[in-house]
């Protein structure tokens, strides 16, 4: 069995991933309670997994509290577990996320013109190569807009050739492509536009990330697997089942509830739905041929 005491290679891992046939899903976490779920369920599955702290999430709780206790629980954890800046917008960020320990840090420049997305990218990778940080960047843009960012107009599709040259220049090792996901839930059944995602995967032999899974159907998120996805995001419902959850035992507990009565439920439900996505991403039962 892998450990976390053992140095992170993400890129092997993805590259793993590539071969087994499944993807690594990543769980965006909002605190220390959320996080403890996500862990608990991926051990119990024996899933290598990432999980991810948005800049806003960063920011609030302060990237020293965020880096250390991810530190000890990469340390103790009994599975690939990568700590992993989410959709950071600032270098600077970024830089800070490296220093305290992430083994994977996202820059997303993908709002600016290519040649400044590619500019970030490279200024990112530069200082964190050197340290064994892995470097996910993003083109084409990720719709809707909620915890994660994201993008309202009509031109969203990455193209083929921003994407060879991004990848050219950049220095990027993962790339979150946009291809018709959108960021929080969906009003529809989701518009993938998997025939771009076929050309993209065979233009450049990167892993690729898909951003905005929650609520998109089972088999479509086994197709972009098949279609040469990596890693799959997913954030919204993991805190809206957290926060419903302790709104749920709030209200069936009355007046002055035990912190720790409440938190235990709802930690439970957040790792059910842990489990769910894991099974999704056909990752369960992987970590062990990590080793």
């Amino acid at each position: 069995m892998v450990t976390g005491k053992k140095k992170l290679d993400v890129g092997a891992i993805l590259a793993a991933a590539d071969a087994g046939g499944f993807a690594v899903p990543a769980f965006n976490y909002s605190d220390i309670w959320d996080f403890l779920a996500i862990v608990a369920a991926a051990e119990e599955l024996d899933a290598p997994i990432f999980i991810s702290s948005h800049e806003m999430v960063v920011t609030d709780i302060g990237i020293e509290l965020c880096g250390a206790f991810a530190a000890a629980a990469m340390g103790k954890a009994r599975i690939p577990l990568i700590h992993h800046l989410d959709h950071c917008a600032k270098v600077e960020v970024c830089k800070a996320a490296v220093d305290h320990g992430y083994p994977s840090v996202m820059i997303d420049a993908s709002s600016r013109p290519l040649a400044e997305n590619i500019a970030a990218v490279k200024e990112v990778a530069a200082y964190a190569h050197p340290r064994g940080v892995f470097v996910e960047g993003e083109i084409g843009r990720i719709k809707g807009v909620g915890f994660e960012g994201g993008f309202t107009g009509k031109e969203f599709l990455a193209r083929v050739d921003d994407v060879v040259t991004f990848v050219a220049e950049s220095g990027v090792d993962s790339l979150a492509v946009g291809i018709g996901t959108a960021h929080g839930f969906y009003t529809g059944k989701p518009e993938i536009h998997f025939d771009r995602l076929q050309e993209i995967n065979a233009a450049v032999n990167i892993p690729l990330v898909l951003h905005g899974g929650t609520g998109i159907p089972e088999e479509d998120v086994r197709r972009a697997i098949r279609g040469g996805v990596n890693k799959v995001n997913v954030g919204t419902i993991i805190h809206c089942t957290y926060m419903n959850a302790v709104r749920a035992e709030l209200n069936a507990r009355g007046e002055n509830p035990y912190t720790l009565d409440v938190m235990k439920p709802v930690r439970a439900a957040v790792a059910n739905v842990v489990k769910q996505w894991i099974k999704v991403c056909m990752a369960d039962g992987k970590a062990r041929s990590l080793a």
